[in-house]
């Protein structure tokens, strides 16, 4: 599965990486939501390839987004 992030929409409200840290985290110069370096797809912060173990808590984190700003796709 492929996770992107709208990293200027993000509101820095800590919801993703509370959920699934193993995956997102805020990045510490601009507070914005990001992928975590091992998962990233080439050094992009917000565009990632998400393993098989946490699929199910990446889509719990887009879900509980308040502004609907990562998207998965298979």
């Amino acid at each position: 599965m492929i996770v992107t992030i709208d990293r200027m929409g993000c509101v820095s409200c800590g919801a993703c990486w509370n959920i699934c840290p193993e995956l997102f985290d805020q990045n510490h110069c601009d507070s914005f939501s990001e992928i975590i370096e091992e998962y990233r797809y080439s050094g992009n912060l917000a565009e990632g390839v998400i393993p098989d173990t946490l699929c199910s808590s990446a889509e719990e984190a887009a879900f509980l987004c308040p502004v609907n700003i990562i998207r998965i796709c298979l």
